[in-house]
């Protein structure tokens, strides 16, 4: 039996990369789930995979979307144990070259989108249910080019200490993992497949354990900080970065 055995999650952005990779260990442990993302085929052949899970298309940035998401999960009649709020923007652009589009773009969907995700679930979670942030190093560490996009996962980072506080009295739990350097699509999905191994050298290059780390390494601490092993974990954010930001 896993460690989420009859419970009901969302996973938002998972689609593909550490959602998906989330979204199948939550399932694994037991947990039926709900994911979410842009891409609809993608996402339903996701949810194929996955097994035990329900493909709902939407954009996090748009209510109306997520108030479908939020339908479904109601119609099951079992209230919500997990959100993983996964889904994000991210983009390269210094001071000199950040626009209103780009700003716009990153701050609509990391931040707007996570805090309506999470608010629009307080009504169906149930007691000693689970929220986790998917943030990033990169709200630490002032890497040139990422003002927005890190600017946005530190916004993140404050809120999962406030809503920890606010819901702590209804017994849940709010977290957040902070993923490094991991091997995803990402980097090429922003750079261009010709320049993604240079981009993913330099990260590399700055993890003390010499390697990228899986998606399958980020989605156990999800488990982690979803199930009743973490029970006496509160407002922190668990670092998967290979000691990049502790060394």
């Amino acid at each position: 039996m896993g460690q989420l055995e009859g419970k009901t999650a969302i996973v938002t952005g998972a689609s593909d990369g550490i959602g998906l990779g989330a979204a199948t260990r939550l399932a694994q442990e037991g947990a039926h789930v709900f994911i979410t993302g842009r891409r609809t085929e993608q996402l339903e052949a996701a949810a194929r995979a996955i097994g035990s899970a329900t493909a709902i298309p939407g954009d996090v940035s748009n209510l109306a979307d997520l108030d479908r998401l939020y339908d479904a999960v109601r119609d099951r009649g079992q209230g919500l144990d997990v959100v993983f709020a996964n889904a994000g923007a991210a983009g390269f652009a210094t001071l000199e070259e950040t626009t209103e589009e780009h700003l716009d773009h990153i701050y609509r969907v990391n931040i707007r989108g996570t805090v309506f995700t999470v608010q629009k679930a307080l009504p169906l979670l149930n007691e000693g249910a689970s929220i986790i942030l998917n943030l990033s190093t990169r709200a630490d560490d002032g890497w040139a080019g990422f003002g927005a996009y890190g600017a946005s996962k530190a916004a993140l980072r404050l809120y999962t200490r406030t809503w920890a506080n606010e819901l702590k009295g209804r017994g849940i739990r709010v977290n957040a993992v902070s993923p490094g350097a991991i091997e995803t699509p990402a980097v090429a999905k922003m750079v261009g497949e010709a320049d993604a191994e240079a981009v993913k050298a330099t990260f590399r290059a700055s993890v003390p354990l010499g390697r990228h780390g899986t998606i399958e390494e980020v989605a156990a601490a999800v488990a982690f900080l979803a199930s009743d092993q973490s029970s006496f974990v509160l407002g922190t954010s668990l670092y998967v970065d290979g000691g990049e930001s502790q060394l």
